[in-house]
């Protein structure tokens, strides 16, 4: 097995790593031209705020939130987050095309924030991490190193006795097996343990506060658009046992993951599957749409306030 192209095997990153990791990233497409362009076209529809920037020279990044018009403190609220993974294209789109094609549909009844790029320059670079090397969805925590994951939660904080719902959406990709996992373990100084992807979406669930019939309501409506993951002859998915048919727990809030900075009742990862034969951008962007909706009409259905 060959070793990743960077640093010393069984040594951690220094920073003359971290250095000529960051060199070997380039930009591949545009979050001014894919991503603001289409926050701006959503003003009519949406009050648009810019909720901080990411100053990665010689970028600015300016980070955008789009929050329902008429806001009321009385009313549900929910949280829906893309591209906390820059590369995880749907995740990015598919929160776009759910503010520009079906939230109308919940004006008045619910108040949604949604932050639709968490990661601009791993957006634009196809990465999983920010230019420091740092994963973003490994440090919604105190202190975060992560200026994307600090930037949200300074955001959501004021806000966090009233999401009743957060869902975060994802994607698992191939590359993840063949980039970004030898990356972590270089990284890190440990040895690469070759792994598997999951063919088809499925969800990670908070194990502290597990909500079944939540995640059971989102495959439902997933699975009318694309195949659902199957577990493995473990019975286990990408190492966690399923405990549904598509579903997986993880105890999101001392992970440091983004869907676990909330005290939400309901909340989940979305992971979509987009390089299967049987996938296309557009049928992942419609299954992360389906399943922001799904999300949205179980907790309107159970309210808990």
């Amino acid at each position: 097995m060959s070793s990743y192209p960077i640093g010393t095997p069984g040594q951690a990153w220094g920073q003359t790593e971290r250095e000529a990791w960051r060199a070997r990233q380039h930009r591949q497409r545009s979050y001014a031209s894919q991503v603001l362009a289409a926050v701006d076209a959503l003003r009519p529809a949406f009050d648009v705020e810019q909720y901080g920037q990411l100053d990665y020279p010689p970028d600015l990044y300016p980070l955008m939130a789009l929050r329902s018009k008429g806001w009321q403190d009385t009313r549900p609220l929910a949280l829906v987050t893309g591209g906390v993974h820059g590369y995880e294209t749907s995740g990015v789109m598919g929160a776009l095309q759910f503010a520009a094609q079906r939230a109308q549909a919940y004006q008045g009844r619910v108040d949604l924030l949604i932050l639709p790029c968490v990661s601009p320059w791993g957006f634009e670079r196809i990465h999983r991490w920010n230019p420091d090397a740092i994963d973003p969805n490994r440090s919604f925590r105190a202190n975060s190193p992560s200026a994307e994951a600090a930037a949200v939660m300074r955001l959501v904080a004021p806000l966090a006795h009233r999401v009743c719902m957060h869902i975060d959406l994802h994607e698992t990709t191939d590359s993840d097996e063949t980039e970004f996992r030898p990356a972590l373990a270089a990284r890190d100084g440990l040895a690469w343990k070759p792994g598997s992807i999951p063919d088809g979406f499925y969800l990670v669930d908070d194990e502290a506060a597990p909500q079944p019939a939540f995640q059971q309501a989102i495959i439902d409506a997933v699975a009318q658009i694309t195949h659902i993951a199957p577990a493995d002859h473990r019975g286990e998915i990408i190492g966690s046992a399923a405990v549904a048919p598509g579903v997986i727990r993880y105890a999101l809030g001392s992970l440091g993951l983004c869907a676990g900075i909330t005290a939400a009742l309901y909340k989940t990862t979305t992971e979509v599957y987009p390089d299967s034969p049987r996938a296309t951008p557009e049928i992942c962007n419609a299954a992360q749409m389906a399943a922001v909706c799904a999300a949205l009409d179980y907790v309107l259905a159970h309210p808990t306030i």
